[in-house]
């Protein structure tokens, strides 16, 4: 692995304000010099491959290195406290046991960091592989019984002056997350309500939900994507945001989380069994009544919370996974309202609440879908423009054309010149050195307007050409990617064509 030793210089020892200007330039790969300068560091010898894998909703950067049969995973993240945060909160809990990765080396700016590879196996995988039978379910117990350990025993000790924000989720800190879905999801959708008689209900409700007998470590995000499955055992990343809180958010964000989609018997059940596992190290048990009370109250500031998260990632930063989300999430909330009872009464809440899930409201989120009768068919095309834009032989015509010439051309490099945008190392090469993702969020958010008028009106065709300099790189991964989030999005009939294929090419 080539090293540029200037810039490695910089990224290890500079400002955190010089490492983002290197980032805001697209020289990703100067980041990557750096991770593996510091895994030279640590292992003593040269990575043989550094991989950025796909990137969530937080700001973290996570690379996968490859030496020999081992692996590691580097985290780079310009947060500096929630770095220190994480890491800090891991040696502590891997003092107690507990199932979280090791941390290996930190570089001197508290910017990148290597910790122990768990795999990339989630709970959520395994539901998602093979279904809910007695094998998820019994990782799900597996996963609540080390969750009780983490939160009580990992109490103990803990330095909780390293949270991000708030030392306890206490009133303050469920009035923020009340507030969080009041403005970045209930307000887009401009529906009256009594703004007033809102913010007495939500007092009441932070208020009721504060008066909890017990608090401990409170993950703040635990979920199936946050549980690592490795030969049959969990382990659980993410935690950075934790705090001292009541022992029924956690459990509540688990059993409740909308992509995991558990039955009704199976959250009854774990719970019950959640209970009996912190009952056995408690020094008396809890009052069951009050925790199942409480426990609704968590469960709904949780599904509140998310919604929230979905509205400010997908409606305001228009990050097409979270848009897809919020129709799971409002029929999530829908279920609890109709099913649910929190031991308080907040009338003007639950008024607008049971608005926001009614029938008007989830149609505006759920797209519209193809089935066998529909006439829609979309022709997707990847095409050089030396060769010319391919010609639209339908009777109406149209449609659209993106010039991805504005994005690096693998093809400059010796490396990927004989490759496609089907060959994987050319996708990583656009995803992580390049501004493709930006550029075709943009572009869906123009095509899914069409799509969506044409399904309404019946129209029968739709083309849209990607094109670049070869036809071979970007206009190819372009064609593929949109391709797939149009049969995932709506289900329509699709013809995808690579215009300049070749030998180099087929298969």
């Amino acid at each position: 692995m080539h090293l540029n030793k200037r810039i490695v210089a910089q990224l290890l020892g500079s400002s955190v304000l010089k490492i983002k200007f290197a980032l805001n330039q697209g020289y990703m790969q100067d980041v990557i010099a750096a991770i593996g300068a510091l895994f030279l560091e640590y292992k003593k010898t040269i990575a043989e491959r550094i991989e950025k894998l796909p990137q969530s909703g937080g700001d973290r950067v996570y690379f996968r290195i490859y030496d020999g049969s081992e692996t590691y995973i580097a985290t780079y993240n310009l947060h500096v406290k929630e770095n220190q945060t994480f890491i800090a909160f891991s040696k502590h809990f891997k003092s107690k046991g507990l199932p979280v990765p090791e941390i290996l080396l930190v570089n001197e700016t508290d910017t990148i960091y290597l910790q122990e590879d768990l795999g990339t196996a989630s709970l959520l995988n395994e539901l998602e592989l093979h279904g809910h039978g007695e094998r998820a379910y019994g990782l799900f117990q597996k996963s609540l019984t080390a969750l009780v350990s983490m939160q009580i025993k990992g109490d103990a000790g803990l330095n909780y002056n390293l949270c991000l924000t708030a030392k306890e989720f206490g009133k303050q800190a469920i009035m923020s997350d009340l507030l969080y879905f009041k403005y970045y999801f209930l307000d887009t959708l401009q529906l009256p309500y009594d703004k007033q008689a809102m913010m007495d209900d939500f007092e009441a409700l932070s208020s009721y939900l504060t008066r909890t007998e017990n608090k401990y470590f409170m993950f703040r995000d635990f979920q199936s994507r946050n549980i690592i499955v490795s030969k049959d055992e969990v382990h659980f990343i993410d935690f950075q945001g934790g705090m001292k809180g009541a022992l029924q958010y956690d459990v509540a964000s688990l059993l409740w989380q909308a992509k995991a989609e558990l039955s009704e018997e199976w959250k009854d059940n774990l719970l019950e069994f959640y209970i009996n596992e912190v009952d056995k190290l408690l020094e008396r048990p809890v009052d069951r009544i009050t925790f199942v009370s409480q426990y609704n109250g968590y469960v709904l500031i949780r599904l509140l919370q998310v919604m929230g998260a979905y509205g400010f990632r997908g409606l305001f930063e228009r990050k097409a996974h979270f848009l897809a989300s919020i129709p799971l999430g409002l029929k999530n909330l829908k279920f609890f309202l109709d099913h649910k009872r929190v031991g308080i009464v907040t009338p003007e809440f639950d008024r607008v609440l049971h608005l926001v899930v009614s029938d008007e409201i989830m149609h505006r989120f759920e797209p519209p879908q193809a089935n066998q009768d529909t006439p829609l068919v979309i022709e997707v095309n990847s095409f050089s423009y030396k060769k010319g834009i391919p010609v639209d032989e339908s009777s109406n015509g149209g449609g659209f054309v993106f010039d991805m010439r504005s994005i690096l051309n693998p093809g400059r490099f010796d490396d990927y010149k004989t490759l496609s945008g089907k060959d994987k190392s050319v996708q990583d090469f656009l995803e992580q050195r390049t501004r493709m993702n930006e550029y075709l969020n943009s572009v869906w958010d123009l095509i899914d307007i069409a799509v969506e008028d044409y399904l309404k009106r019946g129209f029968s065709h739709l083309q849209i050409n990607f094109g670049c300099t070869g036809g071979q790189h970007r206009s190819v991964y372009a064609a593929e990617q949109t391709a797939r989030h149009l049969r995932n999005k709506y289900k329509t009939k699709l013809v995808l064509t690579h215009t300049n294929s070749a030998n180099w090419f087929k298969g």
